[in-house]
């Protein structure tokens, strides 16, 4: 999909307009109007790029984004876009609505959370895809981990394949460590030496031999487990389940007893 438009004899690239939100048609028109200052909604649509059926509603969007405007002439509407550095204006709004939204969510989060535990029975099970799910699973747990409990990884590792791993598990153990949660870790044993510096803070830590080195990990913690496997697109899949985690606990502890320091 192009995300340039010519603009005075060279390409202007509206990527930047998209990551602030608007969408592609919006853009656009936006640079458009700038372009062309007053201007019906025909030639606008040529200049554009976009299809007169839908010109209308995109000028409508702008409008209520505070990024357009219209005069009317002799009945006939003239559309203009505002000033560029409006777009501050727009932002400022978008970051109001956010924290009214994020306020709002604050205060559901109890009652959601009551729903929750009504309707999920004692043991549950759900597949998450994608670094991000990975990174909830790790976040829920230091949530639900107390000062002073522990939680067991088993296969601890890194993939290149994931980018921004590292700088996560510095942040999430500095975070741990903060909060007084231990860690006792089974990790691979490529990853000696090499481990992110927060990870030796309250952990006990040893090293499995080369031949147990898999891209699956296991958390477990409490009656929840869960397991992601290190590929481009980690795949997680989440266990509430108290036996799990004792037959987890005794797979960790066989291991335990031969792997080295």
């Amino acid at each position: 999909m192009n995300s340039s438009v010519p603009q005075g004899g060279r390409t202007m690239d509206i990527a930047p307009l998209l990551e602030i939100g608007l969408t592609q048609g919006e853009a656009k028109v936006y640079l458009a109007l700038l372009r062309l200052g007053e201007s019906k909604t025909g030639r606008l649509a040529k200049e554009a790029g976009v299809s007169s059926s839908k010109v209308y509603k995109i000028l409508d969007r702008l409008e209520k984004k505070g990024l357009a405007g219209h005069v009317l002439r002799q009945r006939v509407k003239f559309f203009t876009g505002v000033q560029p550095r409006r777009i501050l204006d727009y932002l400022d709004e978008r970051e109001s609505e956010v924290k009214k939204q994020k306020a709002l969510v604050h205060t559901l989060i109890p009652e959601l959370e009551l729903e929750r535990a009504l309707g999920v029975p004692k043991e549950e099970a759900a597949v998450y895809e994608g670094f991000k799910a990975v990174q909830n699973l790790y976040k829920n747990m230091l949530e639900e981990l107390k000062r002073g409990e522990t939680y067991h990884i088993l296969g601890a590792g890194y993939s290149e394949e994931v980018p921004g791993m590292k700088a996560f598990f510095q942040n999430f153990h500095t975070q741990r460590a903060k909060k007084g949660v231990h860690v006792k870790m089974l990790a691979n044993h490529d990853v000696q030496g090499s481990l992110v510096p927060a990870t030796q803070v309250l952990s006990e830590i040893r090293y499995l031999p080369q031949y147990l080195i898999t891209n699956m990990t296991i958390a477990f913690y409490k009656d929840t487990a869960f397991i992601f496997f290190l590929v481009k697109n980690p795949k997680g899949f989440l266990m509430k389940s108290a036996e799990a985690v004792r037959n987890f606990r005794a797979y960790f502890d066989a291991f335990w007893s031969i792997a080295k320091k």
